[in-house]
């Protein structure tokens, strides 16, 4: 693989951020189990997009942070025009599998509002926070706006999701006894990823850190 300069960094990270935010979407479907905890299969990749968007709001600035997550909504809702096309297509007639596809690619209208929703209130929310903790700590502490960004959207979202979704449909203890249980793994898996955030940033950081240091060899040169 070629050298990639901070621009294909950016190309890289989000191209990544999408993947993670549709394959989150389609697994979701799948229910495991932890122990007495039932979560969705979409645990495994919905957390790495805050890890990203933390990454690309310290480096790339609050404005690129921002465009990353509306553009993730615009080809969230283009996946799911994408999808509604293929479940709607005739299914050949030796094809006996169009109540699978539809099962795992149809998914509950009610379902799909819930997941927008919070994704597009809980990323927004994390950019803000994230440069809030970054001015009043004027730019230091990497770890702390970033658990503090991460930790408090993840709740949001929680609440978002399983309320939009499951209200009405089970007592309110249960819903709370949910979003408690979601919020536990992702609160696990926030503070797990801190390292990550740290090799990220050196990593998109690595080219202007270089050119700084030749321009500072030529000059005593």
């Amino acid at each position: 693989m070629p050298a990639l300069n901070k621009q294909d960094k950016l190309l890289l990270l989000t191209g990544i951020f999408f993947t993670a935010l549709f394959v989150s979407n389609v697994i979701s479907v799948k229910l495991f189990a932890l122990g007495s905890i039932v979560i969705t299969a979409g645990i495994l990749t919905y957390p790495l997009t805050f890890l990203i968007t933390d990454s690309i709001s310290e480096v790339y600035g609050k404005r690129t942070a921002k465009k990353v997550v509306l553009i993730g909504l615009f080809t969230n809702l283009l996946m799911l025009v994408f999808f509604f096309g293929a479940i709607n297509l005739p299914a050949a007639g030796f094809w006996d599998m169009q109540a699978e596809f539809e099962m795992i690619l149809g998914a509950v209208p009610r379902m799909v509002a819930a997941s927008l929703i919070a994704y597009f209130i809980s990323q927004l929310f994390d950019v803000h926070l994230f440069h809030k903790l970054k001015q009043l700590t004027n730019g230091r502490h990497l770890w702390l706006r970033n658990n503090g960004s991460t930790l408090s959207s993840q709740l949001l979202d929680s609440v978002i999701f399983i309320t939009i979704a499951f209200a009405g449909t089970m007592p309110v203890g249960a819903l709370l006894t949910m979003i408690v249980t979601q919020y536990f793994v992702k609160l696990v898996i926030a503070i797990g990823d801190t390292p990550l955030i740290y090799l990220t940033v050196k990593w998109l950081k690595k080219d202007d850190n270089e050119a700084v240091q030749k321009e500072e060899v030529s000059y005593v040169s």
